[in-house]
């Protein structure tokens, strides 16, 4: 027997088979081939249609079983993984009544940024743990003042992977981290955010039900079945946002623990049990899968948008190979401090850690006597390291402790020089795992199943691949690091 689990992204959806009685993935899978369409009607807009999400999770459930062989019926349970921050709204009929408003879209910024200056930072962040700003319910707002005819149809409103499990159950649920995702969870009262909706003039009744993360949350309805191709009856058991899941996957789930992700953008995801936060613009805060009333544990994540876009770009304009496994292997020629040469990497876009400025890439100590690609690329691979601590430098600051980190077993945590940079600057070992969000997701289901025993003993570190340990002599790394970090503070402060 087997659980499936999926993993909707904004660029394709993933799909993974596991094992019922041992957790091994059994296969993994995506669709569509090339991106999902984006639709992008005003600058700062980005929707998609979530019925065509839907017809790719059939399409997606086929590929999968015919690539492993699988039958339908052996599916015991599904796990769903998906886009966080989105809006998706439906009538009565649970039909969608426009495209969903997704994450990256940001339109909202002025509704979110207005409600947290007139109801208050102290409120705002003692009970949501972040600023309203450009998240779920602001994009609600928009919706209800932009189109208001449109508005008056909405029986509720969900988040992207509460429109999949509806589509297979036909109940409209949603889960506490889910609400906390869209900043719409009051963590000192322990109950939705009555007080910002009020302020925003939404009605509660739009809530779909609140059901627990792992828990039997309706089951696959007979149109379903039909539309996907999975038994009826089979439980919808597990569902998280990606990064919350992201880190289920990666076995980060006590204090301390850090699952990061280095591809195109960066994500530092930092548990802690500590609920009180002194950076609610630069850090959002969220209910980790494994909260309770009980024993609230926090998700503090922070993104870093120009990450790996940059080595990208070195690759694609400078660099005279087509593998960045050319590109390390040249960088690994040049000392810590790549000789002088310093890259800050923030030239993709508006960065929230730097209080949601857009500064723009800079370079810094360029020798043209001396410097050569093999400068630049170990500079740019340093530079982005050093993004990631003065990151986690945030984070520490706002009372992580961080007890060693865990990464998937790609893009940039298959760079030496990057991966052992962070490692020694945070002086924690970094853990590099082959899993994906869709296998951890399946894994999930498994567990509220009650087929595996607790979280801990499915997501051990079995499939690691790697540790990378802080290096003994550190005061190169530290050197370098204070010298990145005077360039960004100088550049930045004038």
């Amino acid at each position: 027997m087997y659980y499936i689990g999926y993993d909707l992204g904004s660029s394709s959806i993933k799909a993974a088979l596991v094992d019922a009685q041992s957790g091994r993935q059994i296969g993994v899978t995506n669709y569509p081939e090339k991106e999902m369409d984006m639709i992008s009607l005003e600058t700062g807009w980005a929707e998609q249609d979530p019925n065509l999400w839907w017809n790719y999770i059939g399409k997606l459930t086929k590929k999968l079983l015919l690539q492993t062989g699988v039958s339908k019926e052996a599916i015991k349970g599904i796990g769903i993984s998906y886009q966080m921050h989105g809006l998706v709204v439906v009538d009565k009929n649970q039909q969608a009544l426009r495209p969903s408003i997704i994450w990256c879209d940001s339109r909202a910024v002025h509704i979110g940024n207005k409600a947290f200056f007139d109801l208050g930072e102290e409120k705002c962040v003692s009970g949501l743990l972040n600023s309203p700003g450009n998240f779920t319910l602001s994009k609600l707002k928009w919706v209800k003042e932009n189109e208001p005819e449109l508005f008056e149809k909405i029986d509720k409103f969900m988040l992207p992977g509460d429109f999949i499990a509806m589509k297979l159950t036909g109940d409209t649920t949603t889960t506490i981290s889910g609400l906390s995702e869209g900043i719409m969870w009051d963590f000192k009262q322990n109950s939705p955010a009555n007080w910002l909706f009020d302020y925003m003039g939404i009605s509660t009744d739009l809530i779909p039900t609140i059901v627990p993360t792992f828990s039997n949350q309706g089951t696959v309805t007979k149109a379903a079945s039909e539309d996907v191709g999975l038994p009826v009856g089979i439980p919808v058991l597990y569902r998280a946002g990606d990064q919350p899941n992201n880190a289920l996957s990666l076995n980060v789930l006590n204090p301390g623990e850090i699952a990061a992700t280095g591809g195109t953008s960066g994500v530092v995801y930092a548990v802690t049990d500590n609920r009180n936060t002194k950076e609610s613009l630069r850090i959002n805060n969220f209910a980790h899968v494994n909260y309770t009333t009980e024993k609230p544990i926090i998700g503090k994540l922070l993104n870093i948008n120009g990450a790996g876009i940059q080595y990208s770009w070195m690759k694609q304009h400078i660099a005279t190979t087509d593998s960045y496994n050319d590109m390390n292997e040249l960088a690994s020629q040049v000392a810590v401090g790549s000789d002088g040469l310093r890259i800050i990497p923030f030239g993709n876009g508006a960065e929230r850690m730097l209080n949601n400025k857009s500064y723009g890439s800079a370079i810094f100590n360029l020798n043209f006597n001396k410097h050569k690609n093999q400068h630049l690329f170990r500079a740019a691979l340093e530079g982005i390291a050093f993004a990631f601590v003065y990151g986690i430098d945030i984070l520490k600051g706002d009372g992580v402790n961080v007890s060693g980190m865990r990464a998937g077993n790609d893009n940039l945590f298959r760079s030496e020089i990057f991966a052992k940079t962070i490692a020694t600057l945070i002086n924690a070992e970094i853990n590099i795992l082959d899993t994906t969000g869709a296998v951890g997701a399946a894994r999930a289901a498994g567990v509220a199943a009650g087929d595996f025993s607790n979280l801990k003993d499915v997501f051990s570190d079995a499939e690691q691949v790697l540790t990378y340990h802080p290096l003994q002599d550190k005061n190169p790394y530290h050197e370098a690091y204070q010298l990145w970090k005077n360039d960004l503070e100088t550049k930045y402060n004038n």
